[in-house]
């Protein structure tokens, strides 16, 4: 991707390349929407790309920002996790998982945005170019194996 890209064109993307961005994502991920609409209240509301995870037997909800971590795109994730979890999620499903991933970020500002948080959600960078296979398939597992041992 161009340096100079948009939360649109990420988006899109990875749309474009889905079937090689699951496969990095590792098994069990199932592709439900982009621009996912939820409503509440009166509003609506876009997930930018949502995921269900076989194994975990819980949806995924992928949060795109261009800009650097930002501990507001917390609130935003949560807010999707709680509406997910309210209105889309089965009786037996366990709870959604945010991913937000953001061009950049200060590790100790993720600490302590997340210190506080209830939710299971994983803040990450992204890179314009895809990083080793075997290294993003260690990390996505680290990061659900932390999330099973946890509940």
């Amino acid at each position: 991707m161009p340096e100079s890209h948009s939360e649109d064109d990420l988006q899109k993307g990875l749309i474009r390349q889905m079937k090689q961005f699951i496969l990095e994502l590792g098994k069990d991920f199932l592709f439900i929407g982009e621009e996912y609409k939820m409503q509440v209240g009166n509003r609506d509301f876009y997930i930018d790309l949502l995921f269900y995870h076989r194994g975990l037997q819980c949806l995924v909800a992928f949060e795109l920002k261009k800009e650097k971590f930002e501990p507001e795109y917390l609130g935003k994730v949560n807010f999707y996790l709680e509406a997910l979890d309210r209105d889309v999620k089965k009786k037996n499903e366990n709870p959604s998982i945010g991913v937000l991933l953001c061009k950049d970020k200060d590790s100790e500002v993720v600490e302590y945005a997340l210190n506080r948080s209830l939710s299971p959600t994983m803040v990450a960078e992204y890179k314009t170019q895809l990083p080793d296979k075997k290294l993003l398939q260690q990390k996505l597992h680290e990061l659900f194996e932390n999330n099973i041992e946890t509940k």
